[in-house]
């Protein structure tokens, strides 16, 4: 193996430890978050805004965005497409951020989260 082969390998190895612990971090609170409020979801009704009563109940809204935040978690975790997985966790984690600026003391982490997986999203931009 030459030099620049080695810088290569070394340069991977690199991002593979960084990339592993923001897949790990983003996909605990996505199962965590998703797990919970399914099991609980009385605990978790009231983040739901209330716009979304338009289209369909607080309930199934709150339901199906649990069952969304439990497949980014494992989605997360598989790896697979991770450049799109981190995207969309931005997306979502962005978009309960500014969804829910009347709770930002409690979502306020939402926004160092975004900016994990935004993070995720320019690591993986390589592979």
């Amino acid at each position: 193996m030459n030099e620049s082969n080695n810088n290569q390998v070394s340069q991977h190895s690199r991002i593979l430890a960084p990339t592993f612990l923001l897949r790990l971090g983003l996909a605990f609170g996505f199962l965590y978050a998703g797990i919970s409020s399914l099991a609980n979801p009385t605990d978790w009704i009231w983040y739901v805004p209330d716009f979304t009563e338009i289209f369909i109940s607080k309930n199934i809204s709150l339901a199906i965005f649990s069952l969304v935040e439990v497949v980014m978690g494992f989605w997360l975790v598989w790896g697979k497409y991770l450049k799109y997985s981190a995207l969309i966790s931005a997306l979502i984690l962005g978009g309960i951020t500014l969804i829910s600026l009347n709770a930002f003391q409690i979502t306020f982490r939402d926004v160092g989260l975004t900016l994990a997986a935004l993070a995720l999203f320019k690591l993986s931009e390589k592979e």
